[in-house]
């Protein structure tokens, strides 16, 4: 049996692919929103950090380099649709906190999105702006955020070319 003394840290290790299937698949498809959001960034993964004798270690959502911020993914999600929020959620906690930035942001309103069901499906939804024709909406599902093009804004203000005066 092993002890660690309370100031000793267990020491976190990658989780190798296959080990946590639908955290694998989540994992996947946020990986493809983050890829098309912040290209210069690597793709996340999953590290696990031993808990007590006998328990299942905690895994959480890193970036690349191995860090990571907040909870751990809770265990043994029941379905895809569970195993893509908690890693969803997860990975904007990560992302927001070790890069000091919003993520993702919607291409339209330049605001930070959150997780909402939509259809069953965990999606990226914007909370638009304070004017009545531009309300909140649902992006994208997560993992589909490659799949839209910027909207046309018929109403938006067009600015001025100064040329014309």
């Amino acid at each position: 049996m092993r002890y660690h003394s309370p100031f000793d840290r267990p020491e976190p290790r990658l989780v190798p692919a296959g080990e946590h299937p639908l955290w694998d698949e989540a994992l996947a498809a946020v990986n493809r929103d983050l890829a098309v959001t912040l290209p210069e960034q690597r793709p996340l993964c999953l590290f696990a950090v031993p808990w007590e004798e006998g328990e299942p270690d905690q895994v959480y959502v890193a970036l690349a380099n191995g860090e990571w911020h907040g909870n751990p993914l809770w265990a043994g999600p029941d379905t895809s649709a569970h195993a893509l929020e908690a890693v969803a959620e997860a990975a904007q906690d990560t992302v927001s906190e070790r890069l000091w930035q919003a993520w993702p942001v919607c291409a339209v309103h330049d605001l930070g999105m959150h997780l909402r069901e939509e259809s069953g499906r965990p999606s990226w939804w914007c909370a638009g702006t304070t004017d009545p024709k531009d309300p909140p909406h649902i992006r994208a599902a997560v993992g589909e955020l490659e799949t839209l093009q910027r909207p046309h804004r018929p109403n938006r203000k067009r600015r001025k070319n100064s040329a014309r005066g």
